[in-house]
């Protein structure tokens, strides 16, 4: 006998297209806002470059602010739908705004509006919206295998949004007649899709109520051979039918009243190293993603056809698509999710490696294929990540006996802002101190130079620090031997956090 279940395929394929409405905006805006404002708009890209660092200071406060209240709420529609539902009408009618930059204004005011409109979209309506969505994967099933069902759903349908928008903006803007008008007539169709496919997501599942999230149950459906984890009291257990009764620790009882503020909320993050390894690879994914990203200007400059942009977009998604599919399969073949997303970075770490190559060589096909290698191995990770960040948040109860399943998941919205400003940022004062102009039909030699570097080989060093980080995210084994020995504890003497 396995998991209890929670969920149909409905459920999580409706939670999946969630992610179509956070592409709209992240997809749109992390690959066409800086050559909208620098081709179009006449921006200065290292000036944009520091708007968005600068606006990343108010957003770092606002990510643990949402999740402390997405963990306070108590609402007929749960804790986290009514934030998810209602952030996002403030994504759309912002996300049109940033494309929206009055032509007929000075520059003063054009950053200024820039700054404004990008800084409540990313600050406060994304950032409910996004932590909210992330959220919902703690809260709607206890069932670990269903969180990476609901994880692979969520990124096939982020990818494929992605990939979308990388490959038909381009056209789609010169279909509408090209210029400011067209660009804010896009983010217009755009901002009114995801708001659809938001509200198709939060109507699609139901939070459990709190009661029965709060329990702590060990029954021997999660001591089988099917537990996620492979406990090695399992199999040998079941074989011989000793199945112990439950400890105190294991019988369903509610945890301390969640009861804690801001500053606690916090305190209760930085304490779990799981959570801090959580972020940095975030982060990290997203600085690469800006970079990646920034092939808009590699192929324009570099390669001479901006529409191979989006023919590399295809190269990227098409195999994370494939990969989240078989991610739940082999993440119960291996009995967790480390060993795979380990081994999936190592690939990925060689396959960008073979893309310097090719990019040197100037070989298309040889680095369309080995921009698919990586992608490959990014893959299991993306389609995992939602249930290593639900395992944080047990190993957070089961050390300090407090859920903080919202709050655990800011780290999600923080990665997302954090790193894709900051990814953002940095591609604005590379193309800034190589003298980049997007005045000029043909860039200066210093300027293609930065565009390899940024290209090429900033991607690859990324992933080998992610790799690095990974190698410790051992999350599973530790929450399996903290409820093993809390299983142990006599009764009457549970009252102390076992540390991690």
């Amino acid at each position: 006998m396995g998991e209890k279940t929670y969920l149909k395929w409905y459920n999580k394929v409706g939670y999946g297209s969630g992610d179509i409405a956070g592409n709209v905006v992240y997809a749109f805006l992390s690959s066409f806002v800086m050559i909208y404002l620098t081709n179009t708009v006449g921006l200065s890209a290292g000036i944009v470059g520091t708007l968005i660092a600068v606006s990343k200071l108010f957003d770092g406060f606002t990510d643990i602010f949402f999740g402390t209240m997405i963990d306070k709420t108590h609402s007929r529609l749960g804790k986290a739908r009514p934030w998810m539902l209602y952030g996002y009408i403030g994504c759309a009618v912002t996300l049109a705004a940033i494309f929206a930059v009055p032509a007929g204004w000075g520059r003063t005011a054009q950053y200024a509006w820039f700054f404004i409109a990008y800084t409540l979209l990313n600050g406060v309506f994304y950032t409910a919206n996004n932590i909210a969505y992330s959220a919902l994967t703690s809260l709607v099933t206890k069932n670990s295998r269903e969180r990476v069902q609901m994880g692979s759903w969520r990124f096939i349908f982020a990818f494929a949004t992605s990939l979308l928008i990388q490959t038909v903006t381009v056209g789609f803007v010169a279909d509408c007649g090209g210029g400011a008008a067209a660009w804010r007539a896009v983010a217009i169709i755009y901002a009114v899709i995801g708001l659809i496919a938001n509200t198709i997501s939060v109507l699609s599942v139901r939070e459990l109520p709190e009661e029965e999230l709060s329990e702590a149950e060990f029954s021997k459906a999660e001591f089988s051979e099917n537990h996620f984890s492979g406990n090695p009291f399992s199999e040998q257990d079941a074989v011989r039918g000793e199945f112990r009764e439950p400890g105190p620790s294991e019988k369903q009882r509610k945890p301390e009243e969640e009861k804690y503020g801001l500053l606690q909320g916090l305190k209760l993050l930085i304490s779990n190293r799981f959570y801090l390894m959580i972020c940095g690879v975030y982060i990290l994914q997203q600085l690469y993603g800006a970079m990646i990203n920034a092939g808009i200007y590699y192929m324009t400059y570099v390669m001479k056809n901006e529409n191979l942009y989006g023919v590399f977009s295809w190269a990227v998604n098409i195999p994370l698509i494939i990969a989240l599919i078989f991610t739940p399969t082999l993440v119960g073949r291996w009995k967790g999710m480390y060993k795979l997303n380990l081994r999936g970075y190592m690939i990925a770490v060689i396959g960008r490696l073979l893309v310097v190559a090719a990019g040197y060589m100037g070989s298309i096909p040889l680095m369309l294929a080995f921009t698919a290698l990586a992608a490959l191995g990014q893959g299991p990770w993306q389609g995992d990540m939602n249930a290593v960040i639900a395992a944080c948040s047990e190993y957070t109860f089961l050390t300090k006996g407090k859920r903080v399943d919202g709050t655990m998941y800011s780290c999600t919205s923080l990665g997302v802002k954090l790193g894709g400003g900051l990814g953002t940022a940095l591609a604005g004062w590379l193309l800034e101190l190589s003298g980049f102009d997007g005045r000029l039909a043909v860039q200066p030699d210093s300027c293609i130079s930065m565009l390899n570097f940024m290209y090429l080989w900033l991607p690859l060093i990324i992933n080998a620090a992610i790799m690095l980080i990974l190698a410790g995210m051992k999350v599973e084994k530790v929450n399996e031997r903290l409820r093993a020995e809390q299983a142990c504890v006599p009764a009457g003497e549970e009252k102390e956090r076992l540390p991690g």
